[in-house]
């Protein structure tokens, strides 16, 4: 999960202080923010070198499935994982994969960074989540430690990652889809096999780069698969509640609609859950959980304008096109 989440100011920050005057000619002292310490530099590059292996491992997965034309699956994917002692050398095959997607996860946390940098508010360097699985991790986050004073700058810092991602992902899933293999049958589900749904703009993509193939006959390649796992963290994100990136969108927007939409939402993904995939229920209970987070209030909520309105609505087509009701089948 790649959303920033807001946080206080260190009590032994000793920034100074600069002086703003917004375009309702109040002016306000804020905190001018320092660059991250060195030793958060060096937790950041610790903790991408270790997501590069596990996502090596995951990525000689997916590169072994695709070079036998088969589905991912749990057993082959624990396998792969006593090649790091086995036969290191061959976790180089999980290099596509694995640099594809933590360019997508590195761009859109840089998207956040600079957002930040930009309205002079202090958050970290982006920290990769390293865990095995069938992906290789559980994204990336920045930390915020300073206020986010106006809607406006609220409205980039959780706009600028999901829409430069999104930029990122769509060349290398047009990539994965031009050599993909068509294997009528995918979409079934054998035994032990682990069928990854189609965003709708996979099923958009497909027939116009692969001679008219449906989506869901469609192996592809280990770029296309680290594109759809951008694609399914991008749509993560922009879930409209609490503190993801769609909840600073939708905040930004109108404070009440947020307030509405992160108690609705764990309501709907429970209802997404039952019917479709039962790692709904998880996402629910931590909408529900950071619901208890602190939430830092906004001092100027002036009217976002007509390019950020229309940043929203292209938000907004992102998540539809990124979304999935069903993203695993078993």
């Amino acid at each position: 999960m790649s959303n920033p989440i807001p946080g206080s100011i260190p009590t032994t920050e000793t920034a100074p202080f600069d002086w703003h005057a917004d375009s309702s000619w109040r002016s306000y002292a804020f905190y001018v923010p320092r660059r991250p310490s060195v030793r958060s530099l060096l937790l950041a590059c610790a903790l991408f070198l270790v997501t590069l292996c596990t996502c090596l491992i995951a990525g000689t997965h997916f590169a072994i499935a695709y070079a036998h034309d088969e589905a991912v699956s749990w057993d082959e994917f624990i396998g792969a994982f006593t090649l790091i002692y086995r036969h290191p050398l061959a976790l180089a095959a999980g290099l596509p994969f694995a640099l594809t997607l933590l360019t997508i996860l590195l761009v859109h946390e840089l998207g956040h960074f600079f957002a930040c940098r930009h309205h002079h508010i202090h958050s970290s360097y982006p920290f990769f989540i390293p865990f095995p699985t069938l992906i290789g991790t559980l994204g990336a986050f920045i930390l915020i430690r300073s206020p986010i004073r106006n809607t406006r700058a609220l409205f980039d810092v959780g706009a600028s990652g999901p829409l430069v991602g999104f930029l990122v992902a769509v060349p290398a899933l047009i990539y994965g889809i031009v050599h993909a293999k068509f294997i009528p049958g995918l979409s079934v589900p054998a035994e032990n096999k682990i069928v990854l749904g189609a965003p709708l703009i996979l099923q958009l993509l497909a027939p116009i780069f692969h001679h008219g193939a449906n989506a869901a006959n469609l192996l592809l390649h280990p770029v296309g698969r680290a594109a759809w796992v951008g694609l399914f963290a991008t749509s993560l994100n922009l879930l409209p509640a609490a503190q993801l990136d769609g909840g600073h969108i939708v905040r930004a927007i109108s404070q009440h609609a947020h307030r509405v939409s992160s108690v609705l939402l764990p309501v709907l993904l429970a209802v997404l859950g039952f019917r479709y995939w039962p790692g709904w229920y998880l996402w629910a209970a931590v909408l529900i959980g950071i619901r208890f987070l602190r939430t830092l209030p906004i001092y100027n909520p002036e009217p976002l304008g007509s390019r950020r309105i229309g940043a929203a609505f292209l938000s907004l087509v992102i998540f539809v096109l990124s979304f999935m009701p069903a993203p695993f089948l078993e």
